[in-house]
């Protein structure tokens, strides 16, 4: 793993990789008070495939908006693919994003600058066979300005929080996971933020991240408690406890009964890394009235716009969460 992240999304369809080799990145924008609209966007390339897909997802609250796209690699300047496009302004600082009209009724011109050091890792998980899954992971929390397009009607989105997240490796789960937790708590002088997976019989797989300052400091994440409440494999709320290597322990309530935020509308249940020719394009409407759920879609992972709770301070962002749909699997909670 290199020392420094180069920003640069891996190019050319001709590099030499394995098969299910990938370089992805993501971003979440949110109002500072946890309410809708909230979108979350990304991009990935697949060399070996001659594929770049994206997508859009924007939940409304009373709805979620999905656009995937997906063309050839060699096709593009590999700044983007269908209505998506991005623009590495200054590399682990500032990015602009544009999303062009498209048939969701969404538009995006937004410019994302850090506000803390990226924090990065090699992301290492066992398969039930096969070699493990590797690959490096890097998240960093930042702010937005622009604009947020809906139907003609036009938001700024001047001092949102988002979080950058970008990966790249080697991809090949195969299964045998319970819960997966990914969360990125926005506070204003910092961003709480870890990765959690634990196997069907509650036993910790990975628990990895770092709460990360606005004054430069990033204290790695060395423990994780957790007690939520689940209806049908979706969030209702929960308390999160993490630890830090600097003795802290923040203890997060989590509040995700905003809605919406279903990662099968991005493509997450398999779609990435399909060939599908040049210029493809879909969509389609999520209505967040219970008719849709982690149970009735291709994926149970959701990354779930939550209100955040560390005590009297109030914060926002995303709680990302998946559990196991086997029969043989109970979510258990690490706290008292």
């Amino acid at each position: 793993m290199s020392a420094e992240f180069e920003d640069a999304l891996v190019p050319g369809p001709d590099a030499v990789h394995h098969d299910r080799f990938f370089d992805r990145f993501m971003l979440n924008l949110h109002p500072a008070d946890a309410t809708a609209p909230s979108v979350i966007t990304g991009l990935g390339h697949y060399p070996a495939r001659n594929v770049v897909d994206g997508f859009v997802v924007v939940s409304t609250g009373t709805e979620q908006r999905n656009v995937r796209f997906s063309t050839e690699l060699s096709a593009t300047t590999g700044d983007g693919a269908g209505p998506l496009f991005f623009h590495v302004i200054e590399p682990n600082r500032c990015w602009r994003i544009r999303v062009a009209d498209n048939p969701a009724g969404v538009a995006l011109d937004v410019v994302w600058t850090a506000r803390t050091p990226y924090w990065l890792r090699e992301v290492e998980l066992g398969n039930n066979a096969g070699p493990p899954t590797k690959f490096e992971h890097l998240v960093q929390s930042g702010r937005y300005r622009g604009t947020l397009t809906l139907d003609g009607v036009t938001h700024q989105v001047d001092g949102w929080y988002g979080q950058r997240d970008r990966s790249r490796g080697v991809r090949n789960l195969g299964g045998g996971q319970g819960l997966h937790l990914w969360c990125q708590a926005q506070f204003p002088d910092r961003s709480v933020g870890f990765l959690l997976v634990e196997n069907r019989q509650g036993e910790r797989l990975l628990a990895e991240g770092a709460v990360l300052h606005e004054d430069g400091t990033v204290d790695d994440v060395v423990d994780v408690g957790h007690r939520l409440r689940f209806a049908d494999l979706d969030l209702i709320d929960g308390t999160v406890m993490v630890t830090t290597a600097a003795g802290r322990v923040y203890h997060l309530d989590a509040d995700a009964s905003a809605g919406g935020g279903f990662m099968a509308g991005a493509g997450y249940g398999g779609g990435h890394g399909v060939r599908r020719g040049r210029g493809f394009l879909d969509h389609e409407v999520y209505r967040l009235d219970g008719s849709v759920s982690p149970r009735t879609l291709d994926t149970s992972l959701t990354d779930r716009l939550c209100a955040f709770r560390w005590g009297s301070t109030r914060g926002t962002g995303i709680l990302e969460f998946a559990l196991s749909r086997s029969g043989s699997y109970r979510y258990r909670s690490t706290l008292d």
